[in-house]
Formats: structure tokens, sequence, C-alpha cells
């Protein structure tokens, strides 16, 4: 094991690290959420969020792949456009770091609909971490401590404004969410 822990953290592996990183606490916090809310009869969230984080994944894949590729196009980078390069991508990593936090205000809202109130407070601290596990998996595609902190503060707030204000994470984001839902597949 040792052998191991000193190759994966190596300054050459932390981006294996961080991916890395990232999986293993997804897949502790999904265990520990359904153990805690099973007992409670809200199970389903956990399984909400196991469903929300897998197409979180996939958006987060596929945008920042597709931000290299312009960035390339462009010929955008660290040392020749600092600037476009930095702000292109804390753009980008917000718009995805909120859309979380769209679908999760209402996933948390559906689920303290007539439960009492310590089962609130814990189902939106539930909430609150789950945004972390979302900006940890974030980080782990945009690298950097502007990139961690910025998206950090900006979860937490965009959870809490959609948690007060659903219909403004709807608006935003509501397009996408309904590529994902059932109802709306049809083949006519």
């Amino acid at each position: 094991m040792g052998a191991f822990s000193k190759w994966l953290l190596h300054e050459d592996q932390k981006e294996f690290f961080d991916y890395l990183f990232a999986i293993v606490l997804n897949a502790v916090f999904l265990a520990l959420i359904a153990l805690l809310l099973w007992p409670m009869g809200r199970a389903k969230m956990a399984l909400s969020l196991a469903k929300g984080y897998w197409i979180f994944w996939t958006a987060v894949i596929l945008i920042s792949s597709i931000l290299v590729v312009v960035q390339r196009i462009l010929r955008m980078n660290l040392d020749s456009h600092f600037d476009a390069y930095v702000i292109s991508a804390l753009i980008v990593s917000g718009v995805v770091q909120v859309g979380w936090s769209a679908f999760l205000a209402p996933l948390v809202h559906n689920f303290v609909v007539d439960a009492p109130v310590w089962l609130v407070v814990i189902l939106y601290v539930v909430g609150v971490l789950s945004c972390y596990v979302a900006c940890v998996i974030v980080s782990a595609f945009f690298r950097g401590a502007l990139y961690r902190f910025a998206n950090l503060i900006l979860a937490i707030v965009s959870f809490i404004v959609f948690s007060v204000w659903p219909a403004a994470g709807n608006a935003m984001y509501g397009w996408f969410f309904d590529l994902f839902d059932p109802e709306n597949w049809s083949i006519w």
C-alpha cells in the first residue's frame, strides 16, 4: 500500500488523483446518504441524487471536453491568452455548478413536503453537502484554486437562491432537465 500511495500522491499523478478522489467521494456520499435517508423513508431521494450525479458527470465531461476543443481552436492557453483562458473556464464551470444547484433545490424541496422540522434540516444539510460533492467533481476537471473557491461559493449561494426561488432555476435549466424526463420521451 505504501508504494501505491506514494505513486498516487506524486505530483505527476495529481490529475488522476483529483478524478479518483471525486469518484470515491461521490460514491461514499451516495452510500452514506442512502443509509441515512432509508430509515427516514426518504431513500428515493438518494436514488434521485444518484441519477442526477450520473447526468452531472456526463455533462461535466462533455462540456469540459468541448471547452478544451474551443480553446484550442481559438488558440487560448495560459501562455498567450491567460485572461481569456481563465475567464472562459470560470464561466463554463460556473454554469455547470449552478446547473447542479438548479437540479438539487427542487429535488430537496420535493422531499421536505410534509416533513417534520428536524427532517427538513437534515435534507437541506444533505443538499449543501451535495453541492460540495458537485464542486469537487467540477474541480477535478477545472483545476485551480480560483475555480474551486468561486464554484464552492457559487454552488452554495445558488442552492440557497433556488431553494427560495425555484422558478429561477427552472427558467435557467428547465429545458435541460426536460431532456432527461422520461415523460417527455416520445417516438412521435
